[in-house]
Order: C-alpha cells, then sequence, then structure tokens
C-alpha cells in the first residue's frame, strides 16, 4: 500500500466526521433545566460502553457522546485482520443503534477541550457543550522517539490503533517474500493490551507457516518480560518451531535508533534489516488528556472507586489513559471501568452515596493460532487508593494443556469478541 492509498484509507476514516449538525449543538448549548447531563468523549470500549449504560442505570439523564468518527475499529480482533483471517468489516461497528435504541445524542466532532472549571467540553469547531458531570475516555498515544518520528506508521507501521493502520501492516505482510524477515518492536511497560503484541507474533506466524514457510519473525522487546509469557512461547515452539525468535531488552532487544523508511534498527548487537517493519511506540493518555489537564506525568490519576480525576472535578477518566493499577489497560478492563464510573455517577447525581467497594473485572483471550487460545482473568476490588486483585480469582490457562482445551479457549475467545462488542455497541 502506497502513501497515496493509505491516505485515502484513513481519510475515509474520518469521512464527514466533522458534519454534525449544527441543530444537534444548538440543542446542547445550554444545560437542560429539568433534568441532569453528562457528555461522554471517546467512543471506544470505555465512552460507547459509558453511553448506553448511563442510559440504564439512569433513565431521566441526558446523555451526549462526542466521538469524531462515525465507524470505531476494535483493537481486539484487529490481529485476526492482520493474519488474514477476517476482514477490515469484522472489527467495524458504528454507534447507530446507541442513538436510535438507547436515546443517547451523538456528536461527530472532534472535541479540543474538557474544560473543568466552566464545565465545559469545547468542540474544535467552536461549539461549547455545558455538562453536569462528564467521563473522558481518551485511550491512548505515542512516544515518539529514537528516529521513529509521526509519520513513520506510513512506512513502519505500529496498527496499535485499528483500522487504516490495521489495514496497512496487512498489505505489507501479504507483500513480504517468502524467506523476508518480519521484526517487532514491542513497548516498554504500560501499554494497551499487554498479550497483543504477542498475539499479533503468533497470528502473523501462523500466516507465515501457511504462505511464506521460510520466512523469519524477530521481536526485539523493550521489556524483559511480558504477559502470558511461558503460554505464548509453549505455543510457539509447538505450532512455529525455531520461526519467531524473542529478544529480551536485557539481552539484545533493547533499541536506540529507527529508520522506518529503511527499516533498519539499532541494537546493542549491530543493525537489523527488516523486510516489513512493525513498530510499536512506548505510550501515553491520549492528546485530549493532556490539553484538558487531567495528566500527572503520563497517565491520569483517578479515584479508584468513582474513576473521578484526581485533578479536575465532576471530569471522570475510564480506560486506557486512566491510571487503575494493577488492572492492564485493556478493552475488557475499559468496559469494566465505564460500568462502574456510570453507576457511581448515577448514585452522585441523586446525591446517594456511591458502591463502596465496586467490584470490577478483566477477561483476556490470545489466539496463538485460529483453534489455539489462551486466557488470563481477574475480578479487582477499589480500596482506598488501590486497585487489587481479589485473591483467589480468576487465572491463567494451564501450561501443558491438550488441544481440545486449546481449541476450546479459541472458540471462547470468538465468542468473547462477539459478546464484548454486543454489549457495547448493541
Amino acid at each position: 500500500m502506497n502513501r497515496r492509498n493509505f491516505n485515502k484509507l484513513l481519510a475515509s476514516s474520518f469521512a464527514l466526521s466533522f458534519a454534525a449538525c449544527s441543530s444537534v449543538t444548538s440543542m446542547t448549548s445550554t444545560l437542560p433545566k429539568d433534568k441532569k447531563r453528562v457528555v461522554i468523549v471517546g467512543g471506544g470500549f470505555g465512552g460507547a460502553t459509558a453511553a448506553k449504560y448511563m442510559k440504564r442505570y439512569s433513565p431521566e439523564t441526558e446523555v451526549i457522546l462526542i466521538e469524531q468518527n462515525k465507524e470505531y475499529y476494535t483493537c481486539p480482533f484487529g490481529n485476526t485482520v492482520i493474519a488474514g483471517l477476517n476482514d477490515l468489516d469484522y472489527i467495524k461497528h458504528d454507534y447507530k443503534t446507541l442513538e436510535k435504541k438507547y436515546n443517547i445524542t451523538v456528536i461527530h466532532e472532534k472535541v479540543a477541550k474538557v474544560d473543568g472549571e466552566s464545565h465545559t467540553v469545547i468542540l474544535e469547531n467552536g461549539d461549547i457543550i455545558p455538562y453536569h458531570k462528564a467521563i473522558v475516555s481518551p485511550g491512548i498515544d505515542f512516544k515518539y522517539e529514537k528516529g521513529y518520528i509521526e509519520g513513520s506508521e506510513i512506512y513502519s507501521p505500529h496498527a496499535y490503533k485499528a483500522g487504516a493502520q490495521t489495514q496497512l501492516l496487512r498489505e505489507q505482510l501479504k507483500g513480504m517474500k517468502d524467506g523476508g524477515t518480519y521484526v517487532m518492536v514491542a513497548p516498554a511497560n504500560p501499554f494497551r493490551c499487554p498479550p497483543g503484541p504477542y498475539e499479533r507474533i503468533s497470528l502473523v506466524a501462523y500466516y507465515l507457516k501457511n504462505n511464506k514457510p521460510n520466512s523469519k519473525i524477530i521481536i526485539l522487546d523493550q521489556k524483559n518480560k511480558f504477559s502470558k509469557q511461558g503460554l505464548f512461547q509453549e505455543g510457539w515452539e509447538k505450532l512455529y518451531g525455531d520461526m519467531i525468535e524473542w529478544r529480551s531488552a536485557e539481552f539484545g532487544g533493547a533499541v536506540s535508533f529507527v529508520d522506518p523508511i529503511k527499516k533498519e534498527l539499532t541494537t546493542e548487537d549491530g543493525i537489523i534489516k527488516a523486510d516489513v517493519l512493525n513498530y510499536i511506540p512506548s505510550q501515553k493518555a491520549g492528546k485530549l488528556a493532556f490539553d484538558s489537564g487531567l495528566t500527572e506525568g503520563d497517565w491520569c490519576p483517578v479515584n479508584k472507586k468513582t474513576f473521578e480525576s484526581k485533578i479536575v472535578k465532576d471530569v471522570h477518566v475510564i480506560g486506557d489513559a486512566a491510571i487503575a493499577t494493577s488492572m492492564p489497560k485493556s478493552g475488557f478492563s475499559a468496559n469494566s471501568q465505564a460500568k462502574i464510573a456510570v453507576l457511581q455517577i448515577s448514585r452522585m447525581l441523586k446525591n446517594k452515596p456511591v458502591v463502596n467497594p465496586p467490584k470490577l473485572a478483566n477477561t483476556c483471550y490470545s489466539l496463538v493460532a485460529p483453534n489455539y487460545g489462551i486466557s488470563v482473568a481477574a475480578v479487582y476490588e477499589a480500596k482506598e487508593d488501590i486497585i487489587e486483585k481479589v485473591a483467589g480469582s480468576g487465572g491463567l490457562s494451564p501450561m501443558n494443556a491438550d488441544e481440545g482445551v486449546r481449541a476450546t479457549e479459541a472458540e471462547y475467545a470468538v465468542g468473547w469478541y462477539k459478546n464484548q462488542t454486543t454489549d457495547i455497541f448493541q
């Protein structure tokens, strides 16, 4: 995929996103007199869930969801698109059901800032929407460094925001010669979906084994261990032999410089040349969080029981951008956090005590192959200023399980995705 085609695909994901009707925003330019208003910014796993469940918990509340794109591509199951197991439409969702079925006002505009002092959301087109409570789910942005600058993704995609990047990496993988080298740079902690890079490697290996079996995969990791490591490496050895080479940061994985155009990486062991370079940068909260004064360091500190910002009153931050240790930054975590946040907000708006302590959950399935799944799950409890895993809850898939167990978990993974997206967008 060349630059022109990439830009066309990227532009299509934003098509008409700035065409929200002025009549809609004029209707929302003042607070309603007879009810409360909650404005939600961001329509991903966190924001879309918050909009739907705010209406469920508090039907009388006016809910406004602001998301600049009319279509949302999920990162979960994006790796199946890269490997050619599904097409891009499989991970595409829209907001029509939320708008029509749940009476949620959906505005497709870009937000410039959430102004906590004036209790308003300011759009880039100049419109101002006041709120009683705001929920911000700004996702992630990237730390451009070591030669990987903004725009580098055209040549060496990260594909860690789904859509155009997903399709680009798919096209590059298809175009790679048999006997070529696919190199991934896996980011330092913390980052979105800790098992995500390693599921991607697994499914890329599945594609290469079946289409370009003389190829090689190198993972240059910016850390010394990774999520579900034993399970992944067991699967790699069993299914793909010596095709995959993982290098930890301590032993040759640390990258000091990258040339994204030439697809060359400098490490302590010298320069590594890739035919396809999947460079996943280290991450931070989305730009809106910084512009709205919600960050401390790279992420957003929140009250763990309500997800209200510790910096800006009446603004709640959920999803990848929030500091919610020890919950991983995942789609399921965002979904769980959204439900707790709106439950607490619905009580706060009625001057009722918040639920104490709230329980949260995370479940994450990973495909090592289409019929080989692994998982991790946990239940969490929000205490004073920390979210802790409930002792004895959840756990990992067993090591050395038979093919039937792995196949069943792969089926569960598909069911998990369908159930999650239905829960959020339907």
